[in-house]
């Protein structure tokens, strides 16, 4: 086997994807610093106790694990960086206020997440803690959707669900309650038949609302069905308050505007999300592009207990999905230490004009850029002045 090649869904990323890449992270991360956001930078390995505190089951599978050789403990490679940027609230910054983080950088996964998925995505995301109003969930949503807006897609469906549904109906429930686990399994793949299994000796008033939950997906009049064969419960009504809520702020934002549905099977991210949710779908993905929502107990596990809600995405993932990108008109510039044509140069590139300086004895092969002038010495035999090609 040829000793240049990658592990399965391991890849390089060339040029011209590498371009698309960056700018969508400059520009996300420069429109998060407008509305607030500071930057933060966590590393990419960690004690594996730290990392997988606050983290589920699937997080925990998805982790590559080594042994710190310099401390013979066990180390994992981040697989999702939310935990990470927790702690940091939690322990380095500790204020008291209502804080905004947001992030960029690869993370890794021990399989992917779907077909054609790369084990190394590259997330980006944004996050804000110490407030537990529907306002800090509004501005997430609006800011995933800013995000999409600014890669240029500008049909986006948004799936709204809720963890406290399920947490609700099953509570006065002790047989549900031992079941919780296998019922998110199910519910998650809207397996009916399993359901009906599983609820079999569950309290009536238990069994017939999981049982409907599955269903209950479409259009926003789906909260109004729910109110009908849902259980008027108070954990019930509320969810269902709050992704009335955030529907109608979606209807009536004027940046990122979506398509609204309703999913309330839709329970990804259960093991440690704690109200309401979200998904972001664009067309050509199967599959949700971001996913985001609340998660206020994860900062107990590093001790401090602060309301959060975030959301994150793989640029990588995202960047497939555009077209490519058309090459940059540039220069082409001879090579030469004459101080009149490094002035020249200089004077191009400070203009924003990219100049590329041809090697003596080879020709330009870029795939990013498009030599449509050329730098020459004027008849004059002292200044430089461009010409078109072609």
């Amino acid at each position: 086997m040829p000793n240049w090649l990658l592990p399965e869904n391991i890849a390089d990323v060339l040029p011209s994807e590498a371009r698309k890449i960056e700018e969508l992270r400059r520009l996300m991360l420069d429109n998060f610093r407008l509305y607030g956001y500071e930057l933060v930078m966590p590393p990419l390995l960690e004690y594996l106790e730290s990392l997988m505190t606050g983290a589920g089951k699937d997080t925990d599978l998805r982790t590559f694990k080594l042994v710190d050789q310099l401390s013979g403990r066990m180390l994992g490679l981040r697989a999702d960086m939310t935990t990470q940027v927790a702690r940091i609230d939690a322990h380095l910054l500790n204020r008291a206020t209502v804080t905004r983080l947001c992030y960029a950088g690869s993370v890794l996964h021990t399989r992917p997440s779907g077909l054609h998925a790369t084990r190394e995505p590259l997330q980006i995301g944004a996050e804000i803690y110490g407030h537990a109003g529907l306002e800090a969930d509004a501005e997430i949503q609006e800011l995933a959707l800013a995000s999409l807006a600014l890669a240029g897609f500008d049909s986006v469906r948004l799936d709204l669900s809720h963890v406290g549904l399920l947490r609700a109906i099953i509570a006065q429930d002790a047989a549900a309650v031992r079941d919780e686990a296998a019922l998110y399994t199910l519910l998650r793949a809207k397996d009916a038949p399993g359901l009906r299994a599983l609820t079999a000796g569950y309290d009536a008033v238990t069994r017939d609302a999981l049982l409907a939950l599955p269903g209950l997906y479409g259009d926003i009049d789906v909260l109004a069905r729910a109110r009908e064969v849902l259980p008027p419960l108070p954990g019930v009504l509320k969810a269902l308050a709050e992704l009335a809520a955030l529907a109608a702020t979606v209807e009536t934002k004027a940046l990122g505007r979506a398509e609204v549905a309703i999913d309330l099977a839709d329970l990804r991210g259960y093991q440690y999300e704690s109200g309401a949710m979200f998904a972001l779908y664009v067309p050509g993905l199967p599959n949700a592009v971001a996913r985001g929502g609340r998660y206020d107990h994860v900062g107990e596990a590093f001790g401090r207990a602060r309301p959060a809600t975030g959301f994150s995405l793989d640029l990588r993932e995202l960047a497939r999905l555009l077209p490519t990108a058309e090459r940059k008109h540039s220069i082409r510039a001879p090579w030469g230490s004459a101080p009149e044509l490094k002035e020249k140069i200089a004077e191009l590139r400070k203009a924003g004009e990219v100049v590329i300086q041809s090697m003596p004895g080879h020709s330009n092969e870029q795939d990013e850029f498009e030599c449509d002038r050329v730098l020459v010495l004027a008849d004059n035999g002292s200044s430089w002045i461009l010409k078109n090609l072609g």
